[in-house]
């Protein structure tokens, strides 16, 4: 008895195409981006563009000769010759960059951190405290915001000659330590951030109120300690007319002030044009590497566990 042969699969090229079409149809479909979203990379990548060109042509403006930087594609490598620069900016009049970038430390970071510090204690403790005036000291800080810098320093100046403290470094270290906006941060910050259970629990365990503020709540508000010190160190490091106001001996101009005699000597020594370019290369490098290094305290507090449920 013979067997039927066995049925072979249908392979209609006619079915095949629609075979596919339904599998594809119930399966997830790939959707494109959203032309809302390719509009905002482009306007973020813009953007981007904006503030990193200026930042890419000092780049290469610093490695180009005084000739090679009106004479050639200001966007452009040509004839490289970099160390060689930077060795005439830090060798030039006897070496004074070394005192400008000395003194732009000493400004912007002991200025910096003392400002942090008193922005910290002075906005915990309007937050914290309760006292007659605290609002009236809050709005007086508040005013200090508002008011510009530049409005202050002739009567800075003026009261610094009185005291014999103009073209000294304390003339521009001591209005550097006030930071009305660090103040108002700090504030705002250790109302959401300093749990009032904390400070209770550290009262009871016979902590007293400095050594709260120095192991507690410091860390606490570390986050907001540290945009206080960039903004802070930031703003004293670019500062340029509290300086020319209050000093006239150039060894202790920061590099703002000393780049900006050089500039204006270009037009009678034409190598400054260059060795201006370089200073300023080289005055950004620590801005860029304090914001590398302490970005990533913005991003989490240090209060976990300091509060037992």
């Amino acid at each position: 008895m013979s067997t039927p042969p066995a049925k072979k699969p249908v392979a209609d090229s006619a079915q095949a195409p629609w075979a596919a079409g339904a599998r594809r149809a119930g399966g997830p479909r790939r959707r494109g981006p959203k032309p809302s979203r390719i509009l905002l990379v482009a306007l973020l990548t813009v953007a981007a563009l904006y503030f990193l060109l200026p930042v890419y042509w000092l780049v290469v403006a610093s490695t180009k000769s005084s000739a090679d930087l009106f004479g050639t594609f200001g966007l452009w490598f040509s004839d490289p010759q970099w160390l060689d620069n930077l060795s005439k900016v830090f060798s030039y009049a006897d070496g004074v960059f070394w005192s400008w970038t000395f003194n732009s430390i000493l400004y912007a970071g002991v200025g910096g951190v003392l400002a942090t510090l008193l922005a910290g204690a002075a906005g915990y403790a309007l937050a914290v405290y309760r006292f007659r005036g605290r609002e009236a000291v809050f709005k007086v800080v508040l005013a200090g915001v508002l008011l510009p810098s530049t409005a202050l320093a002739l009567p800075l100046y003026l009261l610094f000659s009185k005291v014999g403290l103009a073209n000294t470094y304390w003339a521009v270290l001591i209005p550097s330590v006030v930071s009305p906006f660090g103040v108002y941060l700090c504030r705002i910050y250790a109302e959401a951030a300093v749990p009032a259970e904390m400070l209770e629990a550290a009262r009871v365990d016979g902590a007293g109120e400095w050594r709260i503020f120095g192991t507690l709540v410091l860390r606490t508000m570390t986050p907001a300690l540290v945009t206080v010190f960039l903004f802070q160190f930031v703003g004293i490091w670019n500062n340029y007319f509290l300086p020319l106001v209050m000093l006239s001996d150039d060894r202790k101009y920061p590099i703002t002030l000393g780049l900006t005699t050089w500039q204006a000597a270009a037009n009678r020594i034409p190598e400054l044009n260059q060795l201006t370019v370089g200073g300023a290369f080289l005055s950004v490098l620590p801005l860029a590497a304090a914001m590398l290094v302490l970005q990533r305290y913005w991003r989490s507090g240090l209060t976990q566990g300091s509060v037992k449920g």
